[in-house]
């Protein structure tokens, strides 16, 4: 700092702003100094301002399941919302969420020296009584089941779920199958109890459940049983992959779409807009769910008040496209079948 001073011709107390990023420092006089860091190859030492001022800025994510979808455009959305603040981001992925992996987990991230920590595991490992997390240090999690005294952050499953369910059964189906997740995912839970509440309400039956595990082979081998029944005129899956795999069971068996039967997904990702028929489906906004999840975490870094930058419940959105519509016998003389082959109707966005 000192060599920058000199080449600057600045005091070690503005060289020291610079590198800080305070805003008390003049353009003509901040350009000259950075000019000088760079002539002189200065680089920061985070260790040393760490030590003084208490932070290293940098947050830790502890992860299960990496490669599934849902986590994956979550952690891009912290990931994103992490840079934005300028902080770094340490990932750490836990193949189980076990007592000793978390815990494992929690230990090499606090050798790395984060200022806090953002859970993304969604499985209910996290929330069995023998599973303590570390405490003194900042946590946000996310998508858990809510049991745990930390900031939570996940999207409006069970709105999502029911809109869904609603949207089949305001075309006039008699009823929805429902495609779910693993077992052990709070999300699949959660949707789960939405459909089969949302059923119970309107007064329809309720189908067994099929229980998947995220991937379109799961959906393509239990779509293969919906198609064989003719009494299935509607099939909400809990996610966009298990949906396509149904799409393609339900073609192979003869079974059109939305012609035969409509068929709902959940995630809104990238390529369902472009599935055939498109596929309606529930969109939720990982980049608010990330955004939340990094606006608690720094307020409990900075002593603020965590909860009121989180929340339960970021809203879900019904997104209508070509996947669905009335059952055969309810629509009108004339009206085109549809088929998985042949024209859809034009998308369209519910909001």
């Amino acid at each position: 700092m000192a060599d920058v001073a000199e080449a600057a011709g600045v005091s070690g107390q503005t060289v020291s702003r610079v590198a800080n990023g305070k805003t008390n420092v003049d353009d003509a006089t901040r350009e000259r100094v950075l000019e000088a860091m760079r002539r002189v190859g200065y680089r920061p030492n985070s260790a040393a301002r760490a030590l003084r001022n208490g932070r290293f800025r940098s947050i830790g994510v502890i992860i299960s399941d990496l490669l599934a979808v849902g986590n994956n455009r979550t952690l891009d959305a912290v990931a994103s919302a992490v840079s934005a603040e300028g902080f770094s981001i340490v990932l750490m992925p836990v193949a189980q969420p076990s007592q000793h992996e978390v815990s494992g987990a929690f230990s090499r991230l606090d050798e790395q020296a984060v200022d806090g920590i953002i859970i993304l595991i969604e499985r209910h490992e996290l929330d069995e009584s023998d599973l303590e997390l570390p405490h003194g240090l900042p946590v946000v999690v996310i998508g858990s089941s809510g049991r745990r005294d930390y900031p939570l952050v996940d999207a409006d499953q069970e709105a999502g779920a029911a809109a869904a369910t609603r949207h089949l059964l305001g075309l006039g189906h008699r009823t929805v199958h429902h495609l779910t997740g693993p077992p052990e995912s709070y999300a699949a839970e959660r949707r789960r109890k939405a459909w089969r509440t949302t059923l119970e309400a309107a007064g329809s039956p309720v189908p067994p459940v099929l229980a998947g595990d995220w991937s379109s082979r799961s959906g393509y081998e239990h779509g293969l049983a919906l198609a064989a029944d003719p009494a299935v005129t509607a099939v909400f899956a809990a996610n966009d992959q298990m949906a396509l795999g149904l799409l393609r069971a339900l073609h192979e068996k003869g079974r059109s779409v939305p012609g035969d039967v409509s068929v709902v997904g959940y995630d809104d990702t990238s390529e369902s807009a472009y599935f055939w028929p498109p596929l309606t489906t529930v969109r939720q906004s990982f980049e608010e769910i990330g955004r939340r999840a990094v606006a608690g975490l720094l307020a409990e870094i900075t002593g603020a008040d965590p909860l009121a930058t989180t929340s339960l419940a970021v809203p879900s959105e019904l997104v209508v496209r070509a996947s669905t519509a009335p059952p055969a016998a309810d629509r009108p003389a004339g009206t085109p079948k549809g088929t998985a082959g042949g024209t859809a109707k034009k998308p369209r966005t519910s909001r």
